[in-house]
């Protein structure tokens, strides 16, 4: 099976401290759409997929387990990352407005890039980075 018809290899994941609100969210603001919720007894996410085009993304509730030890969150770190997610837009500009009046917190304003396309940068409510733009670097020069 090709990639092409599987979706993207490489699938980013994420913790939340509340990932229904950042499920909801990210689905308004960014243009996400639900694949699979999947919750435990509490009401809370274990795992969710949610998918932007041929992209992915995974996440799930900040919690205490072998994995969830190595992660922290950006409000516990002075809001730095040490990953951000890309994410290839047809019209940079609308998802921008889109974002922005979602309440996305911008980092970097929209601006025409010098490699070709369009670009900007914001941080979720949950304070995760996120790039968006309409370079894609899977098209020829």
């Amino acid at each position: 099976m090709s990639s092409a018809q599987r979706g993207s290899t490489i699938i980013p994941c994420l913790r939340y401290h509340d990932a229904q609100a950042a499920i909801e969210w990210l689905c308004k603001a960014f243009g996400f759409t639900k694949h699979v919720v999947y919750e435990n007894e509490h009401g809370g996410v274990d795992h969710a997929q949610l998918i932007f085009g041929d992209g992915m993304i995974m996440l799930g509730e900040v919690r205490d387990t072998e994995v969830g030890r190595h992660i922290v969150q950006p409000d516990q770190v002075g809001d730095r990352e040490t990953q951000c997610p890309y994410v290839v837009v047809i019209n940079c500009k609308s998802h921008y407005q889109q974002a922005k009046d979602a309440g996305a917190v911008i980092v970097d304003e929209y601006a025409e890039k010098d490699y070709g396309g369009a670009g900007y940068s914001c941080r979720d409510p949950q304070g995760h980075l996120w790039h968006f733009g309409s370079y894609d670097p899977w098209q020829p020069e």
